[in-house]
């Protein structure tokens, strides 16, 4: 995946305190994302909790700089993106859309993520609900999380409408393709107990979702930071690849990882028997 330049506009990145990076992107008396960074996972908290946090255009562009962030800091190695006051993200702002405001960012679509996931693993804590594009922005990511009371769906046919961020696309690739497309079709919700049985969810919480995100995330962490960026890449590009292809495509993505100093770090680490401490070279 290349890496991505800012996106201009009302957007910026603030100097960070310590351990923590905030995002200016508000509208009259709202921050439209929090972020946090606690060692190397990076959180980003989507914020419109009157809204449940229905997507606009404002926090499209606060999310693509959130990634943009992720992927641009050396020490961070895996981000989780959640929602604030009990729900991950309702779908798209439709009193935003009426004003003419589309929540997509060219090139890398609704939310300014799901046309251009980072580079780096990004997991969806699900609390509440993530329904229409909500649901897309977590297919989007590579791991899932959710509350078991969390509930999922793909409703915009009951408005005329259809799921063109991606959720018509990913879903008959996450999960069996009769089911993706009963609930496609039917625009009905399912349950998280339903998603994790599908193999959609990674994991259930009884508690908030990110608690379990934290858990996954630190574990991902632990690893070499060029072996997990190469792994997800290999993973998510090799469902293009022929047979002819993925040796050779899959060498040109593993060549520098086995000649890092990491590698060797690694190995060391392993004989010494002791944490090894990574550089990301």
């Amino acid at each position: 995946m290349q890496t991505r330049k800012l996106v201009p506009g009302a957007s910026s990145m603030l100097r960070p305190e310590p351990n923590k990076v905030a995002i200016a992107m508000t509208e009259p008396g709202a921050t439209q994302i929090l972020t946090e960074e606690r060692g190397t996972i990076f959180v980003i908290t989507l914020n419109r909790r009157e809204a449940k946090n229905a997507m606009n255009s404002a926090m499209a562009l606060a999310i693509a700089n959130a990634i943009d962030h992720l992927d641009g800091t050396d020490h961070l190695s895996v981000g989780i993106i959640t929602g604030a006051g009990g729900s991950f993200c309702s779908g798209m702002d439709l009193k935003d859309f009426l004003k003419g405001n589309r929540p997509s960012i060219p090139g890398r679509g609704f939310g300014g993520l799901v046309q251009a996931p980072p580079a780096k693993p990004l997991i969806a804590a699900v609390d509440g609900f993530a329904l229409a594009g909500g649901m897309e922005l977590a297919l989007a990511c590579d791991l899932i999380i959710a509350n078991k009371q969390a509930m999922f769906g793909i409703p915009e046919v009951k408005r005329g409408l259809a799921a063109g961020a991606g959720g018509l696309i990913r879903m008959p690739r996450q999960m069996p393709y009769r089911i993706a497309m009963e609930y496609a079709l039917t625009g009905e919700f399912f349950s998280a107990q339903r998603a994790y049985e599908l193999g959609l969810v990674n994991r259930l919480t009884d508690g908030p979702a990110i608690e379990g995100a934290k858990i996954l995330a630190e574990a991902i962490s632990k690893n070499g930071p060029l072996a997990i960026k190469a792994s997800k890449k290999t993973i998510v590009e090799s469902r293009l690849w022929t047979d002819e292809q993925m040796w050779t495509k899959q060498q040109d993505i593993m060549a520098p990882i086995f000649a890092s100093s990491d590698a060797r770090e690694g190995a060391a680490a392993f004989a010494e028997k002791r944490a090894p401490n990574w550089s990301g070279k």
